[in-house]
């Protein structure tokens, strides 16, 4: 799928999903939120496309949701420019909720400036890869917003209260490396090598059962709101649930041959 806010390619095991608007440093606007969900409606259509990777056009991951659309400057009168911002805004979290939620791997490639609302994004994405040059920031306070995105729930949840709010609070961006201390990046890469240790990435995950990642990302999302007590007694039902797949039976089977699995998500 191709359209001028988003393109997709899908190869080796995953859909890459691309914000194309380098000139506005892949911004945030209803389009790109639209080509986002039809790119996650195709995926969810295919069998080869086990694992998303969402990264950024040009010099930019995401510099956050485009000012002209939060402040409602299409529309025309006062109370129009209100409900074009509400709506542009429920839009865009919906799809964050939704990408959070997504039953397949969503790998954040992060290949330059990713702030506020493409912070946002990162924080919705399960592993983040990002390249020794790429920046991150909340930078909501630069220009006297809020988050909007769920940036002050999912920040402090991932790197904690103290350095969520040095960050929202200073609207500094801050280097790769720093964030993968902080827990929020999984690996820093040269820049130059990240598609490469992408793929390298997405090769180990799509090789695994495709049933068992999508029911262990659920059981680490639901544990993590739920007490731990009743997250274990959640483990053990989906365990019981998983032990009647095909995956299951067919990694058993494959370890007793000394042979790979070949799994098919079922």
């Amino acid at each position: 799928m191709e359209d001028s806010s988003v393109i997709t390619e899908v190869r080796h095991g995953a859909m890459w999903i691309t914000l194309n608007r380098p000139a506005a440093m892949n911004a945030i606007s209803p389009d790109v939120v639209a080509g986002v969900g039809r790119a996650l409606d195709e995926a969810l259509a295919r069998d080869d496309a086990r694992v998303i990777v969402l990264t950024g056009a040009g010099r930019a991951f995401c510099a956050g949701a485009d000012l002209k659309f939060v402040r409602g400057e299409t529309q025309g009168q006062a109370q129009s420019q209100a409900n074009g911002s509400a709506q542009f805004l429920g839009a865009l979290l919906a799809l964050l909720n939704r990408l959070e939620r997504f039953p397949r791997p969503v790998i954040a490639a992060v290949n330059g400036l990713a702030l506020a609302g493409g912070l946002e994004l990162v924080l919705c994405c399960d592993l983040v890869l990002a390249t020794q040059s790429a920046r991150f920031g909340d930078a909501h306070a630069n220009y006297g917003l809020l988050p909007g995105g769920g940036g002050s729930v999912r920040l402090p949840r991932r790197i904690g209260a103290a350095r969520a709010k040095h960050l929202m609070f200073t609207g500094d961006f801050v280097a790769a490396e720093a964030m993968e201390t902080a827990g929020l990046v999984n690996q820093v890469v040269e820049d130059g090598r990240l598609v490469e240790a992408v793929d390298a990435l997405v090769a180990k995950i799509a090789a695994k059962s495709p049933l068992g990642i999508s029911r262990m990302k659920t059981l680490v999302n639901d544990g993590l709101e739920q007490p731990v007590e009743v997250a274990l007694r959640q483990e053990l039902v989906m365990t019981a649930l998983h032990e009647h797949s095909e995956d299951i039976a067919e990694g058993l089977a494959a370890f007793q041959e000394k042979r790979a699995p070949r799994f098919t998500g079922r």
